[in-house]
Order: structure tokens, then C-alpha cells, then sequence
């Protein structure tokens, strides 16, 4: 007989797929539940952690939400921010030789992600692609020893061929991570290569609730064979970079650091201002100096 105790027991879970008034938790014993939210608690995320509260045998309300260590955002088209899923440990930055990225849009996710207070790891899908010339002279492909050298992880992967996504997936173990990137790099094609039982995970989240539409269009949490979890999220930073002050968009390039405290002004932008020690520093090479270039496009186009 069950114990009247446990119908009102509060019980720990994840929030897998957050959409509208309600979601998809997972509890602690690995059972998948949907669950309503309480217009007093707010909205979870994808990746938060919270309290559930049985109110009858077939259904779990969200009664508190633990405290996040971070909050992964994305901008829409006027440049605001939009929180997209929370409790990360690295966000995955997927590029292509095809579609070859913009001009900046390196900088502008690793720009974001430190901002965010997340690790970020520079991924480059379809490396199969890459010809000599593009790791010669087409940035940021020729650029790749370059961020390796400034501190940034980057892996080669390819989903057709050597050396595949093994580089990636012995890097996500244990770990919370989102993947990220413009349309048709190859998020989808990465993420069913990570999870062999991807189709298997979504289909059972769609069964939690007898829903099934919103799994193809809204931000998911899923397990990875070796442990730690993947977010895929639609669209992610489809639109850039929100706006940021200078002050934090400057900490986006942490190689600036050791020389803006040499600057004479305390809240020099490193934008002609006289005796910054940044641009004196991008003049001499001690800065990279397409690294300060691209920081002053960003500053201009205000993030």
C-alpha cells in the first residue's frame, strides 16, 4: 500500500524540454514526467534544477527552482537577450568550410560565451572540406594555431569521415554542453552522431506527453552513451551578438587583460584613446592584430 506521505513528497528532478506553461523533467530515478509550472515560481530552463510537488497521482508541479551557476542566452533580430537553457559547462561552437562564417562571427560567439561565464570549444564540423588554401590564407580556418595558442580548445571532426566525432565525444563526458552555430554547418548531423539513440530519446520525451510537435522545434536535453548531457536548441544565435558595454565586450578578448591595466584612462574602450597600452601592444604584434581589428568592428557595431 502506498504510503499518503509520498503523494505530496517533494522530489528533485531536470527540466529536459521547458515550453509554454509546462515541461518534461527527469527525476532522480531516471523517469521522465511532464510537469506544469506555477505562474509564482517562473518559467524553468532547459537545464535547470528543481523541486517537484506531486498533487495527485498523475501529476507534478515545479515548486521551487534551484539557484543556476549560469544562463546560456541567445539575441533576437533587436539585439536582446533571450535565455535559451542554464547550468552549462561548455558551449560548443560549431563552424564549416560550408557555409563558410562571416567575418567576425568567431569573435562574436567566444565574445558571448566568456561573458556568459561558460567554457567555450571551438568546433570545426566537415573538416574534410578544408582545402589547403583555406588553411593557408581564408580565416578563421588559417587562424586555427592561433586560438589554439590563446588558450581556446579547438577539434577537427567530421561526420563522413576521419577522424569522425570521436576528438568531440571524448570531450563531452561528464560534462553539461550546448551545441551552437549558424544554419547547415552540421549541429543536426553532429548531434545524432554523438547520441546513437537520439530519435530513441525524442520519441520518449514526446510520449511523456503525448505531444510530439514540440520536440522538433524547442530546445531538448540529452544524454550522452558516455555519460554528461548535449543541449540542441534550434536556431541558436541565428542573429549575433546582443549589445554589450565596451568594458565587456573588451573581456571577450582576455589577451587584452594584462595590458588595459596599463592604460592611462580606467575606462579606456582601446579605441584611440591616448596611452592605451591594448592598441600600443596590437601595433607591436605583442596582440594579435586582427584579434584588436575585429574588437574594434565589434565596438563600432556596438557587440
Amino acid at each position: 500500500m502506498t504510503d499518503p506521505a509520498d503523494h505530496n513528497r517533494d522530489s528533485a528532478a531536470l527540466i529536459l524540454v521547458s515550453y509554454g506553461n509546462q515541461g518534461i523533467a527527469e527525476l532522480a530515478d531516471g523517469r521522465k514526467v511532464d510537469c506544469a509550472y506555477r505562474r509564482s515560481v517562473g518559467r524553468p530552463l532547459c537545464g535547470d534544477r528543481v523541486q517537484l510537488d506531486k498533487t495527485d497521482d498523475e501529476s507534478w508541479v515545479v515548486k521551487s527552482i534551484e539557484a543556476r551557476k549560469n544562463v546560456f542566452v541567445r539575441a533576437d533580430r533587436q539585439k536582446r537577450q533571450q535565455p535559451v537553457a542554464s547550468n552549462l559547462d561548455q558551449v560548443l561552437i560549431v563552424i564549416a568550410p560550408e557555409p563558410a562564417p562571416s567575418k567576425d562571427l568567431v569573435e562574436r560567439y567566444l565574445v558571448a560565451v566568456h561573458s556568459l561565464g561558460i567554457e567555450p570549444i571551438l568546433v570545426i564540423n566537415k573538416s574534410e572540406l578544408l582545402s589547403d588554401s583555406q588553411r593557408f590564407d581564408q580565416a578563421p580556418f588559417c587562424r586555427l594555431d592561433e586560438y589554439r595558442r590563446l588558450g581556446y580548445e579547438v577539434l577537427e571532426v567530421s561526420c563522413k569521415q576521419e577522424p569522425g566525432v570521436k576528438p568531440l565525444a571524448e570531450r563531452l563526458g561528464g560534462a553539461t554542453s550546448i551545441l551552437v552555430g549558424q544554419s547547415g554547418v552540421g549541429k543536426s548531423s553532429l548531434a545524432n552522431q554523438l547520441i546513437p539513440d537520439l530519435d530513441l530519446q525524442t520519441g520518449n520525451l514526446s510520449r511523456s506527453t503525448g505531444k510530439g510537435t514540440h520536440t522538433t522545434t524547442t530546445t531538448i536535453m540529452y544524454s550522452l552513451p558516455r555519460g554528461g548531457r548535449l543541449v540542441d536548441s534550434p536556431g541558436v544565435w541565428e542573429y549575433g551578438l546582443w549589445n554589450l558595454p565596451a568594458i565587456e565586450l573588451a573581456a571577450g578578448f582576455p589577451e587584452f587583460a594584462p595590458f588595459s591595466q596599463e592604460c592611462r584612462f580606467n575606462d579606456c574602450h582601446h579605441h584611440g584613446e591616448p596611452g592605451c597600452a591594448v592598441a600600443d601592444a596590437a601595433e607591436r604584434g605583442v596582440v594579435l592584430p586582427w584579434r584588436y581589428q575585429s574588437y574594434l568592428r565589434l565596438l563600432k557595431q556596438g557587440g
